[in-house]
């Protein structure tokens, strides 16, 4: 644990998404709460989107990030700033596009959770 998954539209010109969540993965290992093998992110890219009403070029990144539960809040709104931080530092503002990063977070009941380790 976690899972994170990554939504990005496909108009963000410039955002590689491996070099993205290689940065996220270093932010939930820095955060000290996930031993660095638990860590599972993935990236899909939204081809087909809209963001209002407006015919304005807009964007969108959205991290949302699966945790067992038992963090605090504290820790999980930690968690969700180091990982902005990280997405944020992914790409890079393109002049005409309005672009939005958000993060959230969400729990998983520890106790309906089931996980097992597979390796020869």
């Amino acid at each position: 644990m976690p899972h994170l998954n990554i939504e990005y539209t496909r108009n963000l010109r410039g955002f590689d998404p491996l070099q993205a969540l290689a940065r996220i993965n270093r932010a939930c290992l820095d955060s000290g709460l996930f031993s660095e093998s638990d860590i599972k992110s993935r990236a899909t890219a939204i081809d087909c989107f809209l963001v209002g009403i407006e015919e304005q070029e807009r964007a969108f990144l959205h991290a949302r990030i699966a945790l067992l539960s038992g963090r605090s809040n504290l820790q999980r709104k930690e968690l969700a700033d180091a990982v902005l931080a990280a997405l944020r530092s992914s790409i890079t503002a393109t002049s005409g596009i309005e672009i939005q990063v958000s993060v959230e977070t969400v729990e998983i009941d520890r106790h309906s959770y089931a996980k097992t380790l597979m390796h020869e």
